[in-house]
């Protein structure tokens, strides 16, 4: 494929004119097309997409549209190509991009902010100032791909450089797609203060984002972690990620199991991850005075929260949203020192095009799985060419 003047690309890494997607139209109708292959512009590169990984806000915005993208709610978003957690190798450099190299093996965030307002200049580029008028607004500077711009279930994607995380060789591409999921485990314990070495943590909800939490934690020095959750085999993950204890909330009330493993004081913080309607009130009774609490998960429906408990006890709230300020970065770094295992999280592997069947596997949990993972076939292709 012939590219524009100014973007650089390599021989060794052909780029076809098409590329096959899956494309969304009417909520959960995905068809697998011949789509352009799209070009990169400043600041942008052309990323062959090699892997990718199923999220349950994939499954969202499949069959309901993108979860609490604007206040108030939604359009369902249409025409376009869905999936946020894929890696792959830079093929092509945008105009005076010099930051990364063709051939590049990089995992993605899902969002560039505008760049331009308060928050993003802060790091916050999750929550950037333009996330509702503008959100997805590539004019504006602003991306959210899988979610509102074209994401991963396809061959080829274009990234802002900024939204970039390089992926050591010694990784997996399967356990690549999983330093998001882990950045957003660190983003949340960042904002708890990320001084966590020798604090004691609750997970609660021992999803990806969960075990990844316990593991995190762990690798940063929490004493102890404490996982809960519904399901013994995952929490017995848990374990081997890295929580000291782990609790399953259908034996025992999870409140006083933590209260007795802390010696009746309570833990300093507690990342919650289930979404479930109690969490938060559990979780403020988890604590310790003074402690605190990151929002992770998006509860369906309106929850109650006892504020009064919360003020009594001086217990802080912090709700986050995905992966901000560079904290994949930090997830990768942990994963390059084999601090924890992220690929006991990684259960199911499909190809590309049996997408329908992987995402049935995530929806239904079907043998347990976890995490799904899809591969591109051209990328395994190109692989071996190289070889």
């Amino acid at each position: 494929m012939a590219m524009p003047q100014g973007v650089k690309t390599d021989p060794a890494y052909p780029i076809p004119e098409t590329m096959k997607a899956w494309v969304l139209g009417d909520p959960g109708q995905l068809t697998f097309v011949d789509k352009a292959v799209p070009t990169p512009k400043k600041a942008e590169v052309l990323v062959r997409i090699d892997a990718v990984a199923i999220c349950a806000t994939d499954l969202e915005i499949i069959h309901h549209g993108p979860p609490a993208q604007i206040e108030g709610g939604s359009p369902f978003n249409k025409n376009f190509t869905p999936g946020h957690e894929y890696m792959g190798t830079v093929v092509a450099l945008g105009q005076g991009v010099d930051e990364y190299r063709i051939g590049e093996r990089v995992t993605v965030e899902i969002h560039a902010g505008c760049g331009q307002c308060k928050r993003c200049r802060q790091g916050m580029y999750t929550s950037c100032h333009n996330y509702g008028k503008n959100y997805g607004d590539v004019d504006k500077g602003h991306r959210a791909n899988g979610f509102t711009t074209d994401g991963g279930f396809c061959e080829y994607q274009v990234n802002n450089i900024n939204t970039l995380v390089h992926v050591h060789d010694s990784m997996s591409d399967e356990e690549a797609t999983l330093v998001v999921t882990a950045g957003t485990a660190m983003y949340g314990l960042t904002e708890l203060g990320g001084l966590v070495a020798g604090e004691s943590v609750v997970v609660s909800g021992p999803g990806p984002i969960g075990l990844l939490g316990a593991a995190v934690a762990k690798a940063l020095g929490a004493q102890p972690v404490i996982l809960t959750g519904t399901r013994d085999n995952r929490l017995e993950i848990g374990r081997h990620l890295g929580a000291d204890h782990v609790i399953n909330v259908r034996n025992e009330d999870p409140v006083e199991a933590v209260r007795r493993l802390t010696g009746g004081k309570g833990v300093d913080y507690v990342v919650e991850c289930s979404g479930a309607p109690n969490a938060v009130n559990e979780a403020a009774k988890m604590l310790n005075r003074g402690g605190k609490i990151c929002l992770a998960a998006f509860p369906s429906d309106a929850v109650p929260v006892d504020v009064a408990y919360l003020v009594r006890n001086n217990i802080y709230l912090y709700g986050i949203r995905g992966e901000g300020k560079g904290a994949t970065h930090r997830a990768e770094a942990f994963m390059r020192q084999k601090r924890f295992d992220a690929t006991l999280v990684h259960t199911h592997t499909f190809e590309m095009e049996n997408l329908p069947e992987a995402l049935r596997y995530a929806k239904d949990r079907v043998e347990d799985a976890i995490k799904v993972v899809v591969r591109n076939k051209q990328a395994q292709r190109q692989a071996i060419a190289a070889e």
